[in-house]
């Protein structure tokens, strides 16, 4: 019996020392894994967005009202053209990511500085494409079918122009401030975001262009 009021006055003395290591270990997440929980909600609401319009233009395809199908509108060659720009841009995105984990500035800002001329050249040839489509009479207002594709491609081509953007600014912030804790979280969810563009472009690139020039 004298041996239980022991363990049990023991026990009792151990439960404020417990308590304080469960405090240690309480309070709020550490800032990296918040941004990188919060922007993988932003990609996942994106993608979900994305499938919206993938779904619309799924239904809206042949609704051409009389007027001009994928087939006889879209040019594949310049949509090569501009699927291999996002996907090598893609490669340098990750070439510079690996640069910025080294500390290596100078293989960062040329990474990067390659990554957006590869987005520029293809918003340069979509932007084409679409001047190209409104003075065929092709507009957005022709059918809904183009309505649709105006959407899907223009809303993907925004998203890389906001890249674009953001690549500027990271170039900028790492010339001026160096490899900080904060800018290297802030590469790292650009380039999950230029990857995810990526991907988008691969499913835009089969279900708008080839599936519809094949019909």
């Amino acid at each position: 019996m004298a041996g239980v009021v022991a363990d049990s006055r023991s026990n009792l003395h151990q439960l404020p020392s417990i308590a304080a290591s469960g405090a240690a270990h309480s309070g709020p997440a550490p800032e990296r894994i918040v941004t990188g929980y919060g922007f993988w909600i932003f990609i996942l609401s994106d993608m979900v967005m994305f499938s919206a319009f993938f779904a619309t233009y799924a239904v809206l395809v042949g609704q051409t009202a009389g007027g001009p199908s994928g087939r006889e509108l879209f040019n594949l060659h310049n949509v090569a053209i501009e699927t291999g720009l996002l996907l090598v841009s893609s490669f340098t995105c990750g070439l510079a990511t690996i640069a910025a984990d080294a500390r290596r500035t100078v293989w960062f800002q040329a990474a990067m500085a390659v990554t957006c001329a590869l987005g520029l050249g293809f918003l340069a040839i979509e932007a084409s494409e679409f001047a190209s489509l409104v003075a065929r009479g092709a507009g957005p207002t022709r059918s809904a079918f183009l309505s649709a594709f105006f959407t899907l491609v223009g809303c993907h081509g925004l998203h890389v122009s906001a890249g674009i953007l953001w690549l500027l600014t990271m170039m900028a912030q790492v010339a001026a401030k160096g490899f900080r804790a904060d800018i290297l979280r802030r590469i790292l969810c650009f380039a999950l975001f230029w990857h995810a563009l990526d991907i988008i472009w691969i499913a835009v690139f089969t279900v708008v262009y080839l599936l519809g020039s094949a019909a």
